[in-house]
């Protein structure tokens, strides 16, 4: 599951720039970029950096079975779901769409305070680092 998380969270980055690209074309053109454009290419810029850390902060705090199984979907949702009804409803004038970003935000939120929940009741094995692995060598 935390391979889903930073595979969004990648794919996600990747979709970020190829709009940002598109945004520096619409500049260079002499064009103002819409701020919908502008709003949803910074969420799922956010999002998708804070999808990266997830996949390795669920495993880092013991989440498991079904608790991983919903921290995973309902931050992948939410991380696609906010930018996605920016773009379709104020972009494509789906307006229509734009109330269920308190679905998309309410998924996010669920999750954090899943990895909240886990934070405060897992017990702290100690040992300040990674037994076993080398110190990278630059």
């Amino acid at each position: 599951m935390t391979k889903a998380l930073k595979a969004s969270g990648f794919l996600g980055l990747a979709v970020m720039m190829a709009v940002g690209l598109h945004q520096f074309v619409i500049l260079s053109g002499g064009s103002a970029v819409p701020p919908w454009m502008i709003g949803g290419h910074a969420h799922l810029g956010v999002l998708s950096i804070l999808a990266i850390v997830m996949g390795f902060a669920v495993p880092a705090l013991g989440v498991v079975g079904q608790l991983r199984t919903a921290v995973t979907g309902l931050f992948i949702a939410g991380q696609w779901g906010i930018p996605g009804i920016v773009w379709l409803g104020e972009g494509f004038g789906l307006t229509f769409l734009m109330p269920t970003g308190f679905l998309w935000g309410g998924a996010l939120i669920a999750s954090m305070l899943i990895m909240l929940y886990k934070t405060v009741t897992t017990e702290e094995t100690g040992g300040g680092g990674r037994a076993g692995v080398a110190p990278a060598d630059d």
